[in-house]
């Protein structure tokens, strides 16, 4: 089991891992023992790499020769140079600056220097990764990595490539106000366009909130016709008024599944394998305290071997997304000049249950782990 050093200085204690990087910064805390997306499968390149910001830590994204997935930290221990500057030997990464050459384990391999002796002290940090549900997911705690602390998204792997869409987007806003963004699906009412309106349904309703094992959701349930834009034309009747039904679950540190159908059928019970709908995953990482990597991904139930329409979709989703959404909550960010929430004595209503609990629950989970004090 791995080890940590505190460096102590008259403001504040910054907690290094034993390879002498520091995980995370202090400004700015993450919960670290969990799972943060990385990236999409399909982003990890087998020849030349990835580098990409993850909780204030460059990272190099890569894969070797046989298709498994790698992640280092992007310094070289010599002169801090990002390996990403550099370019690959087969399945190691050669620093540009003077050539020392890694492993995907981090260990040096190689120095081209005097008599080639490699100092013990050359080893560059590897983070623990899994490849499920099409992403890649990071492990940058100093805890063992735990695989069963990554949630069960399995039913986006069920059905075709046709049925199923990916999309990446960054934002420059604080992780957390897209968390609140998506717990809090009454905005749909005001702030989106005809493809996923809700005719105004959502506002009025006081959805219930449970907390349990860890994670928080939330259930609305209505009617609205015609039925939301995306489901309306799989649905018998495309003109009528249709049942819907929204499950939004938030898992920690950043993960939100949603589950949404429609129905015209009286006597269906609204859950996903009765209605025409979808599976979705939003999950969220934040490169730094005010720019975060967003995915979304979604899985339908309806017309999943039409691969342009599956195009269509996706694209219109993402621009929904940082076209709607995206200027809203970026502007909430610069807006607040502050991650810290609670400190800026929000007016709350009661579509901020389920937002706030995950915020406080999430703080809950951070204070747990004690890192920061």
């Amino acid at each position: 089991m791995s080890t940590t050093t505190t460096t102590a200085s008259p403001a504040r204690s910054i907690l290094l891992h034993p390879s002498g990087n520091p995980v995370g910064k202090p400004a700015t805390p993450y919960l670290l023992n969990c799972w943060y997306a990385a990236a999409l499968a399909t982003e990890l390149p087998t020849e030349g790499m990835l580098s990409r910001q993850l909780l204030d830590t460059g990272v190099l994204l890569y894969r070797t020769s046989s298709g498994q997935p790698v992640a280092l930290h992007d310094r070289c221990p010599h002169r801090f140079v990002p390996l990403s500057m550099g370019q690959r030997h087969g399945d190691d990464v050669v620093c540009r600056y003077h050539a020392l050459r890694f492993d995907c384990s981090g260990t040096c391999t190689h120095n081209p220097h005097g008599s080639g002796a490699i100092p013990a002290a050359a080893r560059v940090r590897s983070f623990p990764l899994l490849e499920r549900h099409g992403f890649v997911w990071i492990w940058m705690g100093d805890a063992p990595a735990d695989a069963t602390k990554l949630p069960d998204f399995s039913p986006l792997d069920v059905g075709p490539d046709t049925g199923i869409a990916f999309t990446y987007m960054p934002m420059k806003t604080h992780y957390e106000l897209i968390i609140d963004n998506v717990m809090d699906l009454s905005h749909v009412d005001h702030v989106h366009g005809e493809i996923i309106s809700t005719r105004g349904q959502l506002s009025p309703l006081v959805p219930p909130v449970k907390e349990e094992n860890g994670t928080v959701s939330v259930r609305w349930q209505w009617q609205q016709q015609p039925a939301m834009l995306i489901f309306a034309n799989f649905l018998p009747q495309p003109a009528e008024p249709a049942r819907h039904f929204v499950e939004v679950t938030w898992h920690a540190p950043a993960t939100i599944r949603l589950v949404i159908g429609a129905t015209q059928d009286e006597a269906a019970p609204l859950a996903l394998d009765s209605t025409t709908g979808q599976y979705d995953v939003h999950t969220c990482t934040p490169a730094s305290e005010g720019h975060t990597h967003y995915w979304f991904a979604t899985r339908r139930n309806h017309a999943v071997d039409d691969g342009e329409f599956n195009q269509m979709k996706i694209q219109a989703m993402h621009g929904a997304f940082v076209n709607e959404d995206g200027p809203i909550i970026e502007a909430v960010h610069r807006e607040m000049g502050s991650s810290d929430f609670f400190a800026l004595n929000p007016v709350l209503i009661s579509s901020d249950v389920a937002p706030v609990r995950v915020r406080r629950l999430l703080a809950r989970m951070m204070a747990a782990e004690g890192r920061y004090q």
